[in-house]
C-alpha cells in the first residue's frame, strides 16, 4: 500500500478553516451565540441507519425524512490573514509566574483572572460541578471559531491517521527512519486554549471546561515562559490512584460528575501537539512542536507531553511490546513525514446479538454478505451497533446464511448493506463474538453517532423501529464465532462492553425514556373520483409529531398525501411536506386541497382534531 503523502505547509494552510483562535477582537459581539440548526432526517445512503419502511404510511412511526439540502462550507480564512487580524489587537500582558509551592487560585474565583476569563467565555454560561471546577457549552465562547478549530483539528487527525492491529502493522507499516513514536493515552481529545493569563479546554462536542488544577497549572507554566496565546492539542485523562492505565470511561465519570477535590485533581492533560503559539503555526512541524512542548512542560505535574521517542520501523514494534504488551497500555501512535500517521492497538473482543443478515449478489449469491448486530437494552428492546462483513470463511458464509434464513421474521425497519441489498431481520437469540480495532462514539465533527432502537414483539414475531439514540461505531469489525453458550439478553451481552471503550453520550437514559410521545392528528380529508369504472382515492393527513424536542429524526408538523389510481403504471404515490410552523403547514394543506381536490374529485370524508 502506498503511504499517504504528508501535505506541504502551504497545502495544509490552504485547507485549514478560519483563523486559529486569538484574543477576542473588540468588535465581536459579546455573548453572541451562533444559531443552532436542527438536523433533519435523511434517507439512508447505505452507510448508516435506514428509516422504517412504514414511516410514510402512519403518523405513529418516525416520519418520512425530508431531503436535506447540501451544506456549503464557508471559505476558510488563510492563516496569514488571521495573523494580520490578530496583530491589530494588543497582546494581553501575562501575569507574573507564581512561586513554587504558592497557593493556587482558580481563574474562575480570582478577580483578576476572572476578568481575563471573561474575555474568552461568557461567565453566565458556566455551571459549577465541584469547587472551582465548572463546565459550559461552546455557545458561551466569545469567539465561535474556537469550536470550529477544535472540530477541524479532530477531523484532520482522524482523516490522516490509519489504524492497525499489531499483525497488520507488521505487514503494512512502511519503512522509515524518522518515526516519532508516542504512547497512546486512553482519554478524550481536547484542545487547550490559553490567553491573557488564563486557560480553558474545549472538546469537539462543544463542552468547555475551566477551573481544574490542571487548567491553573497550564496557565502558570505558559505565563512563566512569557507565552501570550496558545492553542494546544492533547488528551484529557484521569490519573488513577491505583496505578492502572487511564480509561476513557474514567474521564466520562470524573469530568462530568466529580464527587471530591481529589477527583477533580486527578484530571490531567497529555499534550501531543502545538497548533499555534504566539502567532506561530506549528501544524506542519510536529517534531519541532513536540520538542517545544517538552521544554515548556518539562516539570509539569498534571499537564505534560505524551511520552515519546524517535526511531526506525523496528523501534515502533519494540515500544509496542514494552508499552502495550508488557505494561498494558492502550497502544502507540507513530508519525513520519515520509510515511504518514498511524495508531497501533490491540483488538477488542465483543459479544453482540445478531438481529439481521444480508446475502451477497452476482457470484456471491448463496453466501452471507454481512451481519447486523445489536446490544440488548432489555429483554425485548435492542439498539443497533453496526454491520460485520469480515472474518468469515466461505464455508461459514454458506452455513450461516442457511441458518439465519430459517430465523427470518417481519420488520417495519429496513436497512441496506453496501450493495444496497436490504437486511432480513431475524428472531433474536444468536450471539456472535467479534473483534474490532476500536469503538468510537462521535463523528469527526463532534456529533454523537445515533443508532436505531428496535422493539421485538414476541407474539407477532416482528421488529418495530422506535427511535435513534447515541451509541457508537465499530472500527474494522471481524467475525470470530457464534457463542452457543450465551443468550441475547442484557446479562450476557452487556452495554458496558462498549462504554468501557468509548464515551457514549446519554448512556444513563432509562428504557422508559426511549419511548416517544404519540402523534396528534390535526386534520384529515379524503376525496374520490371515478374514471373508466375505476375509483381513484386521494387522502390528505396532517399531524403534529410531538417528538421534535426529543429526537432529531422528527419534524414538528407533517403533511402527507396518499394518491391512489389503479389505472396508472405506479398506482400508489406518496408526497410529504414538513415544517416547524403550524401556520406554514396549514398554508401548505390549503394549497394542496386547491390543487388535488379539483376537476371532478368529491370529498367524502374530512375532519379535524
Amino acid at each position: 500500500m502506498t503511504p499517504p503523502r504528508k501535505p506541504s505547509p502551504a497545502a495544509a494552510a490552504s485547507e485549514a478553516p478560519a483563523a486559529e483562535p486569538t484574543t477576542p477582537q473588540p468588535t465581536a459581539a459579546v455573548g453572541a451565540k451562533p444559531a443552532r440548526r436542527r438536523r433533519k432526517a435523511v434517507p439512508d445512503s447505505g452507510k448508516g441507519d435506514a428509516v422504517a419502511a412504514a414511516d410514510i404510511a402512519t403518523p405513529e412511526k418516525a416520519e418520512a425524512p425530508a431531503a436535506k439540502p447540501a451544506r456549503r462550507r464557508s471559505a476558510p480564512t488563510p492563516p496569514a490573514a488571521a495573523n494580520a487580524q490578530a496583530s491589530e489587537e494588543p497582546a494581553a500582558e501575562a501575569p507574573p509566574a507564581k512561586k513554587p509551592g504558592s497557593k493556587r487560585q482558580d481563574p474562575a474565583t480570582n478577580s483578576k483572572d476572572a476578568g481575563a476569563l471573561d474575555g474568552l467565555l461568557d461567565p453566565q454560561t458556566l455551571r459549577t460541578l465541584h469547587g472551582a471546577y465548572a463546565t459550559a457549552s461552546a455557545d458561551g465562547l466569545r469567539n465561535p471559531e474556537w469550536l470550529r478549530q477544535a472540530r477541524w483539528r479532530r477531523r484532520q487527525l482522524g482523516e490522516s491517521m490509519r489504524a492497525f492491529d499489531i499483525d497488520t502493522a507488521r505487514q503494512r507499516l512502511p519503512a522509515a527512519e524518522d518515526y516519532v513514536i508516542s504512547r497512546k493515552i486512553d482519554g478524550e481529545f481536547t484542545c487547550l486554549l490559553y490567553s491573557q493569563g488564563v486557560c480553558l479546554t474545549l472538546n469537539p462536542g462543544g463542552t468547555v471546561r475551566v477551573g481544574a488544577p490542571f487548567h491553573q497549572e497550564a496557565a502558570e507554566v505558559l505565563a512563566a515562559a512569557g507565552v501570550k496565546e496558545a492553542f494546544l492539542g492533547g488528551e484529557l485523562y484521569v490519573r488513577r490512584s491505583d496505578g492502572q492505565r487511564p480509561r476513557v470511561h474514567d474521564v466520562t465519570r470524573v469530568a462530568r460528575k466529580p464527587t471530591s477535590d481529589a477527583e477533580v485533581a486527578s484530571l490531567c492533560f497529555a499534550m501531543f501537539d502545538i497548533y499555534r503559539l504566539d502567532g506561530d503555526d506549528y501544524s506542519a512541524r510536529h517534531g519541532e512542536a513536540l520538542q517545544l512542548a517538552g521544554r515548556l512542560f518539562e516539570k509539569g505535574e498534571r499537564v505534560h507531553v505524551v511520552e515519546s521517542t524517535t526511531g526506525e520501523r523496528e523501534a515502533v514494534f519494540a515500544h509496542y511490546r514494552k508499552w502495550v504488551e508488557k505494561e498494558g497500555g492502550e497502544g502507540v501512535v507513530v508519525r513520519s513525514i515520509s510515511a504518514g500517521l498511524f495508531k497501533i492497538k490491540p483488538r477488542h473482543s465483543l459479544d453482540l446479538a445478531v438481529v439481521g443478515f444480508s446475502e451477497g449478489i452476482d457470484d456471491r449469491a448463496g453466501l452471507l454478505h454481512s451481519l447486523l448486530v445489536a446490544v440488548p437494552i432489555d429483554e425485548d428492546s435492542f439498539q443497533l451497533v453496526g454491520r460485520v462483513g469480515g472474518g468469515f470463511t466461505e464455508e461459514v458464509r454458506a452455513s450461516l446464511l442457511q441458518q439465519l434464513a430459517e430465523r427470518a421474521v417481519e420488520s417495519d425497519y429496513v436497512e441496506v448493506n453496501s450493495d444496497q441489498v436490504g437486511y432480513r431481520m431475524v428472531e433474536p437469540g444468536l450471539v456472535a463474538e467479534l473483534s474490532c480495532l476500536d469503538v468510537v462514539s462521535r463523528t469527526s465533527q463532534g456529533s454523537s453517532i445515533d443508532r436505531m432502537v428496535l422493539d421485538w414483539h414476541v407474539g407477532q414475531r416482528r421488529w418495530e423501529g422506535v427511535r435513534r439514540l447515541p451509541l457508537c461505531s465499530l472500527i474494522s469489525p471481524q467475525f470470530v464465532r457464534l457463542r452457543d453458550d450465551k443468550q441475547a439478553n442484557p446479562e450476557h451481552v452487556r452495554l458496558s462492553q462498549l462504554s468501557d471503550i468509548a464515551d457514549i453520550p446519554e448512556m444513563e437514559r432509562g428504557v422508559a425514556e426511549i419511548r416517544l410521545p404519540e402523534s396528534t392528528i390535526l386534520e384529515r380529508a379524503v376525496a374520490v373520483k371515478v374514471l373508466k369504472g375505476a375509483t381513484m382515492v386521494r387522502k390528505l393527513l396532517l399531524w403534529k409529531s410531538n417528538k421534535e424536542e426529543q429526537s432529531r429524526d422528527h419534524h414538528a408538523y407533517v403533511l402527507h398525501l396518499t394518491d391512489y389510481s389503479p389505472n396508472r403504471e405506479s398506482p400508489l404515490n406518496h408526497e410529504i411536506r414538513v415544517s416547524s410552523s403550524e401556520k406554514q403547514i396549514r398554508q401548505m394543506l390549503a394549497a394542496w386541497k386547491e390543487q388535488v381536490f379539483v376537476g371532478g374529485w368529491k370529498v367524502v370524508g374530512a375532519g379535524s382534531e
